[in-house]
């Protein structure tokens, strides 16, 4: 924990203007799709809702006042319009409207005034209420989306009340002076509650991670590198997207380039993920030395024709069986340089600059280094969405050896590299297509899944549109979907 503290440290310390690796546009279709949702849920809400007791005075001259209490409040009828939500660009942020809000309630009144008591019910309706709040969205100095309330108006047409029971004539008389306390107070809580509601959430965003553990070797940076983006049709916001080793946390020695992600208003959102975030992912394995690996013969298939030994090798070098006459052999293969990965239209590629150290091993099991050869391999690959998962191939493009070292003498390389190619060929990609023709989910909350996706791979940067599905598992939302 410590050192992850030290880590996150480090990473604000360097944290400074970057292009964005990550960007997400919301458009207006997923903004309407949330309005309905919440509206939904309020809906829902204010059918089982019950409201907080009223208490008050009305003052009445030289007798005093009259003390009052409305208690057991509930709602038993709402006429909830439709809101609108729209993005509101000249306060780069959102803003909402309900116009035409009634609500009828119900519940029991108490009055005093002196040694007079007395109670009933009542019932009290709320006609044409409107409600008009703006708020803008910005960033906190920690890269964490931030909200803030800039206005908030609301106006109510008409109040209806009437009191029932034996001693109403208690309060009968000041309806009209009730009317217009219930329409100020309305009024007054209505914004209120609008602006608490704001300030916690603002308060979840900012307990919000930005930096994420991804497993024991990498983290996570995940901030915004600036303000949102908002104009009439969508919102878009731009994210670092930068991994870094837990071991050994530094910067890459490149940077993440300018580009833009296509709106698609057909779609909820739209994602762009640069090249930059997975070479920060390679440079951070590299860097922390674990793009590495021991081959020996026990993980070669046993169909293979050739196997991890000096004798299986020597139609390839003539010198190694008789030097080292029929011993087991091991394979330190590592990365040289840290593999880069490139994004073109349709296609990924792979470039892996690499080197592998062959060793013999002796009877007492002590190893004998041979020979080191470099192996510079490049791979291209196709990746879509399919059944609500990320699928993909791989092809090769090229392998070669070159002898960068050696304990036996030269020898000539070419047959190597044409096992190589023929060993990557039948053996790893088959496997490798295998499992990537089967796929990946697309990531999923409890209650919500993505759906009606697709992925492009653009230059620079991959492309990930969608629509959004709530799960009917949550009984606090409906099920919707676009």
């Amino acid at each position: 924990m410590l050192l992850l503290s030290m880590i996150t440290a480090l990473i604000f310390c360097t944290y400074g203007e970057k292009n964005p690796a990550v960007q997400v546009v919301l458009t207006n279709k997923g903004l309407q799709y949330g309005r309905n949702v919440a509206a939904d849920w309020i809906q829902e809400k204010l059918e089982v809702v019950t409201l907080p007791d009223v208490d008050g005075e009305i003052p009445i001259g030289f007798l005093g006042h009259i003390g009052y209490t409305l208690t057991g409040v509930t709602i038993p009828k709402c006429d909830f319009p439709d809101p609108s939500l729209e993005f509101y660009q000249d306060v780069s942020g959102l803003k909402m409207s309900i116009a035409g809000l009634s609500i009828a309630l119900t519940g029991a009144w108490r009055a005093h005034c002196g040694i007079i008591y007395g109670g009933g019910s009542f019932d009290l309706a709320l006609f044409g209420v409107d409600l008009v709040s703006v708020v803008h969205l910005g960033s906190d100095g920690d890269g964490h989306l931030s909200l803030i309330n800039v206005s908030c108006d609301t106006q109510t047409r008409d109040v209806d009340l009437r009191f029932y029971g034996g001693s109403s004539w208690i309060l009968q008389p000041f309806v009209k002076h009730l009317k217009a306390r219930i329409i100020s107070q309305t009024e007054a809580k209505l914004c209120a509650a609008v602006e608490e509601l704001i300030v916690n959430l603002d308060h979840h965003l900012q307990a919000m991670k930005v930096i994420f553990q991804v497993n024991q070797d990498l983290i996570l940076d995940l901030p915004l590198t600036g303000l949102p983006v908002i104009d009439a049709s969508s919102i878009r916001l731009g994210f670092q997207g930068e991994f870094y080793s837990i071991k050994s946390p530094k910067e890459p020695p490149f940077e993440a380039q300018p580009f833009v992600v296509p709106e698609h208003p057909g779609y909820m959102l739209s994602v762009g993920l640069s090249d930059f975030t997975l070479n920060s992912a390679s440079f951070g394995y590299f860097s922390a030395g674990l793009l590495q690996a021991f081959i020996d013969d026990s993980m070669i298939p046993p169909s293979s024709p050739v196997h991890l030994n000096t004798r299986s090798l020597g139609p390839f070098i003539p010198q190694l069986p008789k030097m080292f006459p029929d011993l087991p052999m091991v394979l330190h293969t590592y990365a040289r340089h840290f593999p880069v990965f490139s994004f073109h239209p349709g296609a990924i590629t792979l470039s892996l600059p690499s080197s592998v150290k062959a060793f013999a091993i002796q009877p007492n099991a002590t190893l004998t280094p041979l020979f080191k050869l470099h192996v510079d391999s490049s791979f291209q690959g196709r990746v879509w969405t399919d059944d609500g998962c990320v699928k993909g191939s791989v092809t090769m493009d090229s392998i070669t050896l070159t002898l960068a070292a050696t304990v036996i003498g030269p020898f000539k390389t070419t047959a190597l590299e044409n096992l190589a190619k023929m060993a990557m060929k039948m053996f790893v990609l088959p496997r490798l297509n295998d499992k990537l023709s089967t796929g990946f989910a697309l990531p999923r909350t409890r209650h919500a899944q993505l759906v009606n996706s697709v992925l492009t791979v653009e230059e620079g940067f991959i492309a990930f549109c969608s629509d959004a599905k709530l799960q009917p598992s949550d009984h606090h939302l409906n099920e919707h979907t676009f």
